[in-house]
Order: C-alpha cells, then structure tokens, then sequence
C-alpha cells in the first residue's frame, strides 16, 4: 500500500531518515516494520515564526518497495536523416529546443560561438587572474549559456506547472540530483550543472544531432521573408528554419537584427548592483536565531520587493553560501552576477537589488530607437569600468554609506575575486536607479532587522537582469511576426527569465518549428 501525507516537522527530524519513519509511525500509525521506504515528493522551509519547521509532502510505502526510477525519462529517437532545422546558441533554450527537436523527429543543428561547457571554464578563470574578457567565451557565451557558470538556479514562477516538471525531469535524466524534483526552489549548482549539460549534448549527437562551437551567426540568409538559413564566421552556410536561442548578451545580433530591418522592439529591464552579506548574518536574521542555521538547516535565502516611486525594486537571483561573478562580455565592461555551488558553502551571500526602468524613463537614449536600453546598459557598463580602473575590479560601497551618501574608507572582505575598490556609487550612477535603491534598502532593513548594515557590500554593476529587447513573434505559432521559418526563443528574444523559463519557451519553439518543417 501506498499513502501520501502532509508533514510539518522540526528539521532534526526531516534531515534524518530513520526519525523520517519513527515519527511516521508514531503520527500516523503505520507499523515501523512494514513501512519499507519513504519517498519525498516536496519539500519547503516555513521559517516565518522563531520555531522553523519544514513541510514535506511524503509517499510512504507500506508492504511493497519504491520503483527504481524517481523521475520520468523522456525517449529521444534517431534522427541522422530527418529535416533539419538550425539551433542558434546552447543555452538552455537552445539545447531543450535541440532535445524537444529530436522527440518530435527533426534533426538539430546547433551552432554556438562559445566554446564547449569545459573549455570555456578556462576562459572564465582568466576574467579573474588577469582581468581578460574573451568576447566568444565567457559567463554569457559557451555552452550551457548565462546559467551554467552563475548560478545554475531553477526557481521559475511559470504557470505551465506540467512543462516545468518536464524540464526538470529532463535534467534528472541526465545527471542532476532528483532533489530538484523536491525542493520549493530547486538549485544544481555551478559546479555540478557542466557535467549535466555535457549529457545532454551526448544525446544530442548520439541521436544524430549536430553541435558546433566556436561557431557565431554572422547573418540570417532571408529571402521573400523567409529564412533560407544561416552564415557564419568560419565560412559555414547552413540551411534550415532557424530556432534563435542567442541569449540576452548577444548585442551584436540585435544590432544586426535592426540594421536588417527585423521588427524588434526596446523592452523593460531592471538594473542595479550586487548586494552581498556575510552569509552567517542572513541565517541569523532568516531562522531568528543568534547561532544561525544549525546543523539540520540549508543556508537561508531571502526575497524583497517593494514600489518606490511607481517603479519596482527588488532582489534578483539570490544566491545563499555563493560567490560575486564578473560577468562581462566584451573589453571595457563590468558586470556583475552571482553564482552558488551545490553545497552553497561560501561564508557569504548576494543577489542582484535591482530597479525596474521602462524605455521611456531615459528619453535621452531615444535615439537608439529598439536598442535604447542596450546602449544604456552598455555605456553603464563602460563607466563602471571606467570606476574600476580600467579591468575588472569593481567598484562597491557599504550598504548603509550608501544610504547616507557616504563614501567610506574602507570594505568588508568579499568573495568577488578579481577585487573591489570604494567608490561612490550614489554619486555616479543615475539618481533614478540610486535614489529608488536607497529608498528600497530602507524599506527592506525595517521589514528585516539588520538587512540594512554595513556589513553588507553593493557592487557594481547589475544590468544583464534580463534582454533589453525582444524580437517580436507572433502569439500563436511563435514565429518572427513577419518572417517565416525564424523562431525567436528564450532570454534573448525577450520571453524568458533564467534557466527553467527559457527551456520551456526552447520546448515550445521547437513544436513549432517541427510542425512548420512537416508543413513544407
């Protein structure tokens, strides 16, 4: 027999298996010895009163064992001779767009300009050593996209609740930990999520599919609106209907996009800086205790958001015991993310706090028309530069300095590691994003005691939130609104936001893209 029970327990009592069954027996009844194993099915942290609890939803197994498999494999078949259709990019829309391709018998061509999810590894190391950006390979190009080396989270508040579990089943089936299947917001990690993505382009090429790195689209070939294929840097021309999974760093394809006349438009980002805090002071503050978490408890995550001003400001990509990231794309940039190992570990946490900006709340960029908002982050980008000296040392002040306008003379150790030096942040970057910031941290220090502290560093800058355009597609079958055969897709083309949005949205396209291939 099987049953299924709603459990709110001490967390002594849910990180252990055997207190899991006694208590079990004792609540529910069930004899200890006929209950073989417990299954759970989710699992949550309700630390809202000083007693932390956490909630399982459990299956125990009464007189019969569990099924091996804990998640639901997907079938992929062999597709060396099917249709093609191109694959632009290998992020996580791209390679699930690859994958739902292959299911639905349409052979993948992938073209990514990074560099395989290994190899870009060290390329990534160079950011911090000796402050060199390669402009092919770095924490937004490469396999595994934006997501594999900052941060790997897969928290997504998509309503398709039946396409969101596939993804992540998907990933179980190619390595990641089943936890994820379980917990509210479910996370890899950095350091075990490359291993994933290297399964998932295993299959890709044992089905037939088609990877190339270190291979950009240069143009779209369009012809009669329609597109006929692709070119690309190293001389290749490929044709086929073009699924376009870029990412939301890839400015030269928006420049290109608009230079060609393809309808696009300026979209809504949020900007701002990294906020990071001791991670022992986040627990304590959390879990309303002076020793922290304890030895049963997870490293505690927060969430703010509040309106100043008739705009958003709000945390961003929280990332509990993790590490500050440069995350530029090209020379004379700075930018900031956040990563966080499985084991999230790290003796701090960050996450981006960040103000919701519309294009017409800087009218001065109007004159980049659809590309206003990634001149603005660009030129941000370039001052913060410009503030680090020249490299990729970023310019930070203390939370509270800030506040009051003050630059102090010192900073707090940070787990950014290419360094940081004190500038004036409220000073330099725009008042309509430092004002709403100030005025959002005073809000979030009375809502949670002692967020608000010098202790904590901003480090600047946060700006690759989100695409700052979105290439328009239309509603029903995902098409670019007036060419056919182009299939914008995930972050970049404006529909997606992190790693399990933008492979549902790489899903979705890749139906589409099947049925118009079947359709020709």
């Amino acid at each position: 027999m099987i049953q299924e029970i709603q459990l709110r327990i001490l967390p002594e009592i849910a990180a252990n298996e055997q207190r899991l069954k006694e208590y079990l027996s004792k609540e529910n009844g069930i004899s200890l010895k006929q209950l073989n194993a417990v299954r759970i099915l989710k699992r949550s942290i309700d630390a809202r009163q000083r007693t932390v609890f956490v909630n399982l939803k459990v299956r125990a197994y009464i007189n019969e064992m569990p099924a091996d498999d804990e998640y639901i494999h997907t079938t992929y078949k062999k597709v060396e001779n099917a249709p093609q259709v191109i694959v632009v990019g290998a992020g996580p829309g791209g390679l699930f767009a690859a994958l739902k391709l292959i299911e639905e018998g349409i052979k993948p061509i992938i073209v990514e300009r990074g560099k395989n999810v290994r190899d870009r590894k060290k390329d990534i190391a160079l950011i911090s050593r000796e402050h060199i950006v390669d402009p092919e390979s770095n924490y937004s190009f490469g396999e595994g996209g934006a997501g594999a080396y900052s941060d790997g989270k897969l928290y997504t508040r998509s309503k398709k609740r039946g396409n969101t579990d596939k993804i992540l089943n998907v990933f179980c089936q190619h390595g990641a930990s089943t936890s994820i299947l379980v917990d509210t917001h479910p996370h890899i990690g950095t350091d075990k999520l490359p291993g994933v993505i290297e399964k998932m382009r295993n299959t890709i090429l044992e089905c037939g599919g088609e990877v190339h790195f270190e291979t950009r689209m240069d143009a779209l070939i369009i012809e009669n609106n329609e597109v006929k294929g692709i070119e690309t840097n190293t001389g290749k021309t490929l044709l086929g209907p073009v699924i376009l999974a870029t990412g939301h760093s890839a400015r030269d394809v928006y420049r290109w996009l608009a230079a060609n006349n393809v309808d696009i438009e300026a979209k809504g980002i949020a900007v701002g800086v990294r906020l990071e805090h001791p991670q022992m002071l986040i627990d304590q503050i959390q879990y309303h205790n002076k020793n922290g978490r304890g030895d049963y408890l997870p490293a505690a995550e927060y969430s703010f958001v509040t309106q100043v001003e008739g705009r958003g400001v709000y945390s961003f990509c929280m990332c509990p015991g993790g590490f500050v990231v440069p995350a530029a794309s090209g020379p004379e940039q700075v930018v900031v993310n956040g990563m966080s190992p499985s084991n999230r570990g790290s003796k701090w946490s960050n996450s981006g706090m960040v103000v919701e900006i519309h294009p017409e709340d800087f009218p001065e960029y109007a004159k980049y028309g659809p590309l206003a908002l990634m001149e603005f982050q660009e030129e941000l980008e370039h001052q913060c530069w410009m503030q680090g000296g020249r490299r990729q040392t970023a310019p930070a002040q203390r939370m509270v300095d800030f506040t009051k306008g003050k630059l102090g003379s010192s900073l707090p150790d940070s787990s950014y590691s290419p360094g940081l030096v004190s500038s004036p942040l409220h000073f330099w970057m725009p008042q309509f994003i430092t004002k709403r910031l100030s005025q959002g941290f005073q809000q979030f220090g009375k809502f949670s005691h002692g967020f608000l502290t010098n202790e904590a560093t901003m480090i600047g800058v946060e700006t690759r939130t989100s695409s700052p355009v979105r290439i328009i597609r239309d509603s029903e079958s995902l098409q670019h609104i007036t060419i056919k055969g182009l299939f914008p897709c995930g972050e970049g083309a404006g529909y997606a936001g992190g790693i399990v949005s933008a492979g549902i949205d790489g899903e979705r396209c890749a139906e589409s893209a099947a049925k118009y291939v079947q359709a020709i």
